[in-house]
């Protein structure tokens, strides 16, 4: 891709600024949003030619003449009306909907079981049809097509109102299209949370541009009226009830999915749940269940799947929740959060659909699940961290636990590969580049012309990489629209003139200028975790060496930074680092080396005798041998004729520091586990995770330069969990969080401290 062409601009007032040309026109558009090439390379080529990515883009919040059939002048001033009158609504009838529920198999081999239609009899046969009549009230509700008209024509005035704009690309509109058109195959979308009106956006999208009126999963956190708003609009709920998954209530989720399906009605699912990003949501993993279940009951021939990704420049709703416990929401709540959005508009917002996939082929390849089942950083990583042996990821063990059967590791793998799909086919915003800059790049007061410069590097820098950008336009205007949207309270504060500053972040803005700039640490997350790992290596080999007078003198062996890199990927969940899951730790490892090398940050290089070395033992790396078969034996290179490689740090041209930024870009992640180990000392236990999650925030929060997250936080537990640090103890009042063995001695906790903080930043 070619990279924007960078002019210089002479404005009016003198001073000489750089101006970047708009470069999400026909040409500069960079090619994302492709299915794995690896579990689906059939999908690989399909609805996805190339002459797609010149379609340009249309902001979809703004109805036209266009958008009818009708023109005139009269129509330009009630288009919107006429638009929203003309959009086909499926007439769903309640009653024929819930014979065929009744008569599917699994709905009568529930009922004919210990439940309320056991005797066979009149009697209770009506019994069992009343209580799937009610569990199917519980799901959904008839719709209500005047007040889908009416919302859908008040969408787009609320939309301008809130955002400058809603783009949406006209090639990636078309490649849904033509997969809508495919005989008797429904459509799936594939969403993560952003915002809490990604379903409202999403489905007045897909309704206005002709792809269809979606059933939209809404999380169970909404009030009975609401419940009941959302119901008659399209939106779709799990039922009530302990046997969700196997009894009558689980059987009446299968039958009305696949009737769904059926119908062709597209659907839409979210993978995480609110306020809890970066994990796959329970609810998520039971409605995966059932779109699996209805292609191994041959319910339908094939479901495609469509990842979406939805940038907000600053999500409505979001900031206000974020690091608070989940609030259940009212038609009184969303009221007042609608009022208090509309006072300021939020930027801009894109939404992007990735290139759909063949559930089928997915699931006959099952290309995750080896992955899954390998063995957990408990047996992997945690000798290492305490010292008994070094990490040794060639060892495939049995099936962990905690994954359930072979359809719940399905699920997980479907899940959390389609979690990495969204968030990949996700556009970088502007003001997501801006927060990065001001928490990590600048620790201090910045100028606004250093601050411009250092834009449009990072800019370059991801332009390269093949990131989409969700926005376009002058320099200048860019860098001071993301300063707006960051006014108080989270942005720093402006210093006065003559040359207008920004000073340093508080410990509350740093917290969210750290969720704003997930989007630049998601595309980069890799090559952070190399840049981390690098950090380790110079950590343990200046102490010796002493500080040179240039980094550039140090030679890195490659056997050494490899193992450093895997050592962070066992310890950070893939889908916190945006990783997909089919592919195993040590490919990641050699993955995210090239992108070091390619980014200009590695060099090869063989070492001299006068050169400093971080490893002075000859060992190998061939392809196929674990890293754990690595020995110590000297003469393993010249048996097998293989040169050690090395590599000496670089930097890129036109972004000095770049290395340094990339190892900030994890500082909030890594940071949180810091302080998370240094809690562990302080929780009377055992105790609820509940309790545990809440008391760990406050925790965080006394800390100044500490990141409050809850979705960090969570993470962290999880990883904890996972090495082997916590327990859960059964208990008749549900489970409770233990430390383990090891970790009650504190200078074990040392040792996980001290293996934790080496990757943070310099």
């Amino acid at each position: 891709m070619t990279p924007p062409k960078i002019q210089t601009w002479l404005s009016h007032s003198g001073p000489k600024l750089e101006v970047f040309i708009p470069f999400l026109g026909k040409y500069h558009r960079p090619v994302s949003g492709r299915c794995c090439q690896t579990c689906t390379p059939r999908s690989w080529d399909g609805f996805y030619p190339e002459d797609l990515a010149a379609l340009g883009f249309r902001d979809v919040s703004r109805v036209t003449e266009a958008d009818t059939r009708f023109r005139g002048w009269l129509v330009r001033r009630v288009c919107g009306f006429l638009a929203a009158w003309e959009w086909k609504i499926p007439a769903e009838t309640p009653g024929e909907l819930l014979v065929r529920i009744c008569s599917s198999k699994r709905v009568q081999g529930a009922a004919s079981g210990p439940d309320p239609g056991s005797e066979g009899d009149e009697g209770s046969r009506q019994r069992w049809k009343e209580k799937i009549c009610q569990i199917l009230g519980e799901i959904q509700a008839p719709l209500s097509p005047l007040l889908l008209r009416l919302c859908h024509w008040l969408l787009p005035k609320f939309l301008t109102r809130l955002f400058l704009s809603v783009q949406l690309h006209r090639g990636q509109l078309e490649m849904v299209l033509r997969a809508a058109r495919t005989p008797e195959v429904p459509l799936v979308f594939l969403c993560s949370y952003q915002s809490q009106v990604d379903g409202l956006l999403l489905s007045f999208i897909l309704l206005s541009q002709g792809i269809g009126l979606p059933r939209v999963a809404v999380g169970a956190w909404t009030s009975p009226r609401l419940r009941c708003l959302l119901q008659r609009l399209g939106g779709i709920f799990l039922p009530s009830g302990s046997e969700l998954d196997e009894g009558l209530p689980g059987a009446v989720l299968d039958a009305y999915v696949q009737e769904v399906l059926r119908s062709r009605q597209p659907l839409v699912l979210f993978l995480e749940e609110p306020p809890t990003a970066l994990w796959l949501a329970e609810p998520a993993r039971r409605w995966l269940l059932r779109l699996l279940r209805a292609l191994r009951d041959a319910a339908v021939p094939d479901v495609l799947l469509v990842p979406v990704g939805i940038a907000y420049d600053v999500a409505p709703g979001r900031m206000e929740q974020d690091g608070a416990p989940p609030q259940p929401l009212g038609i009184g709540t969303c009221l007042q959060a609608a009022f208090q959005a509309l006072r300021r508009r939020r930027g801009c917002a894109q939404v992007d659909f990735s290139q759909p996939f063949s559930l089928r082929e997915f699931v006959n390849n099952n290309l995750v699940r080896p992955v899954l089942t390998e063995n957990r950083p408990e047996q992997l990583l945690l000798p290492t961290i305490l010292g008994r042996r070094p990490l040794d990821v060639g060892n495939v063990g049995t099936l962990s636990p905690s994954l359930g059967t072979e359809e719940e590791i399905l699920v997980t793998a479907l899940g959390l590969h389609a979690l990495s799909d969204s968030r990949a086919c996700s556009a970088i915003m502007a003001v997501g580049i801006t927060a990065a800059l001001l928490l990590h790049r600048h620790r201090e007061v910045v100028l606004l012309p250093q601050l411009m410069r250092d834009f449009s590097e990072l800019l370059e820098q991801l332009l390269l990489r093949g990131c989409a950008v969700g926005f376009s336009g002058q320099l200048r205007a860019l860098v001071g629209h993301s300063l707006r949207q960051l006014q108080p309270p989270l942005a720093p504060h402006l210093l006065g003139p003559p040359r207008a500053a920004l000073g340093p972040p508080e410990a509350l803005a740093r917290a969210r200028l750290g969720w704003l700039a997930g989007g630049v640490r998601h595309h980069l997350a890799g090559e952070a975790v190399g840049a981390c790992a690098i950090r380790a290596l110079l950590l343990e080999v200046l102490p010796i060496l002493g500080h040179p007078s240039s980094l550039t003198r140090i030679v890195l062996s490659r056997d050494e930074l490899l193992r450093k890199i895997l050592e962070l990927l066992q310890l950070l969940p893939p889908t916190l680092l945006g990783l997909q899951p089919c592919q195993p730790p040590d490919c990641h490892s050699l993955d995210i080396l090239d992108k070091l090398i390619l980014g200009g940050l590695l060099e090869e290089e063989e070492p001299e005798n006068e050169r400093w070395g971080c490893d002075v033992a000859p060992r190998r790396f061939l392809w196929g041998h674990s890293l754990g078969s690595f020995s110590d034996d000297s003469d393993n290179d010249s048996e097998h004729g293989v040169p050690k490689q090395c590599y000496k740090l670089s930097e890129p041209q036109g972004f000095p520091g770049f290395l340094l930024f990339l190892c900030r870009l994890l500082s909030p992640i890594l940071q949180t586990y810091c302080r998370a180990v240094e809690f562990l000392e302080q929780p009377p236990w055992p105790q609820p995770e509940a309790d545990y999650v809440e008391a760990l925030l406050e925790f965080l929060a006394e800390d100044e330069d500490g990141y409050p997250d809850r979705s960090l936080a969570l993470s962290s537990l999880r990883s904890f969990k996972d090495m082997g640090v916590l327990e859960e103890l059964q208990t008749p009042t549900g489970p409770l969080l233990l430390l383990s063995q090891p970790f009650q001695s504190a200078s074990n906790r040392e040792k996980l401290g001290a293996f934790i903080h080496q990757f943070t930043q310099l």
